[in-house]
């Protein structure tokens, strides 16, 4: 007699990985949530959240190549938050309140140890951000990935009082902060690959760039979360827009909440974190390809009309703001970021 499990898909495994994290799932409740697991959907109350005239906001995201340095090293843990931070950052960026989360886990065989730890970070980084996760789907489909591989996606709602969206008076004169990142983040991790395969080094050597660490554990540092600063932030009135520094690094996400008329125009430098270095180094990276790849040391880029007060706002919640520059009027037809030097990727 053929059975479901004898074709590869484990149902009583699926059960358990529920058992153990609806525990974690419950830690990131918050007002508006109701019920909890187990059902066909998430609800969500809005009104209880504390908005009666509220503009949904979502984002969806994965977490790209750098899942395969958790899958070839066992380095799960942070993965998760990861997830998290590539979704409810470009929520914030938005003006908006993360909510609520939902998490898509596949795999070709279920590993309820491994699949629990990915799950703990997801939901480290709900409470983290205040955001409730709410659901997902646990996907179990033998000769779809390879032994040992699995995938994520994430999905986060948020909500924004209606006239309280980003970006939004934006002008010339307003001045540029960065808010540092903690490393590669979740983009890049093909070219990460590549270099470190050029390299020459192992998983498990020393990072260069980060005694006292492998080279996987000093990459795998999970992505910043920037919600509460941000939000605290806008709510102070004291933010015009945010720029997540993801996929097409510096140049090619600022520009995206600048209105028509407008450029960025970068006059100071930034710290270039030692990772980043190596990775020119290693891998011959030319300093136009690194800005257009990575985030380069700066997780978020702000718009503020007054740099001091917002300086002091961040740093009033442990943030440190570095300032960049200024907005003024475009020279072309698209907004751009001008840089008034050459980064230095020296090592």
């Amino acid at each position: 007699m053929t059975t479901y499990r004898e074709a590869g898909v484990d149902i009583e495994a699926g059960d358990a990985l529920v058992d153990r994290i609806k525990p974690l799932a419950a830690g990131t409740s918050r007002a508006g949530v109701i019920g909890g697991l187990g059902g066909f959907g998430a609800l969500f109350d809005l009104r209880a959240a504390g908005y009666s005239d509220p503009i949904l906001v979502s984002s969806t995201d994965g977490v790209g190549t750098k899942l395969l340095v958790a899958i070839e090293t066992g380095l799960h843990d942070t993965v998760g938050i990861d997830l998290v931070a590539m979704c409810v950052n470009d929520l914030v960026v938005q003006g908006a309140e993360p909510l609520f989360f939902l998490d898509y886990f596949a795999s070709g065989r279920l590993e309820v140890a491994d699949a629990a730890r990915i799950v703990a970070g997801i939901a480290e980084g709900c409470r983290q951000t205040g955001c409730a996760l709410v659901g997902g789907e646990t996907a179990e489909m033998p000769g779809m990935y390879a032994a040992g591989h699995y995938d994520l996606a994430g999905f986060a709602v948020g909500a924004a009082t209606r006239n309280a969206l980003l970006p939004a008076g934006v002008k010339a004169g307003d001045a540029i902060l960065g808010l540092a990142s903690s490393g590669v983040h979740s983009n890049g991790f093909s070219l990460v690959r590549r270099v470190v395969e050029q390299s020459g080094l192992s998983w498990d050597a020393p990072a260069p760039f980060a005694p006292g660490a492998t080279l996987a554990a000093a990459l795998m540092t999970p992505t910043r979360l920037y919600v509460r600063q941000l939000l605290a932030l806008h709510r102070a009135g004291l933010l015009h827009a945010a720029a997540h520094i993801t996929g097409g690094g510096l140049p090619g996400n600022l520009p995206r909440v600048l209105p028509a008329g407008l450029d960025a125009v970068v006059t100071q430098a930034w710290p270039i974190p030692p990772v980043f270095r190596w990775l020119a180094s290693a891998g011959d990276v030319a300093p136009g390809e690194m800005l257009s790849v990575f985030n380069c040391g700066l997780g978020m880029v702000l718009v503020v009309p007054d740099a001091e007060a917002a300086t002091t706002a961040l740093a009033a919640l442990g943030e440190t703001a570095i300032p960049l520059g200024h907005i003024e009027a475009a020279r072309g037809d698209e907004p751009e970021v001008r840089m008034g030097f050459a980064p230095d990727f020296e090592v």
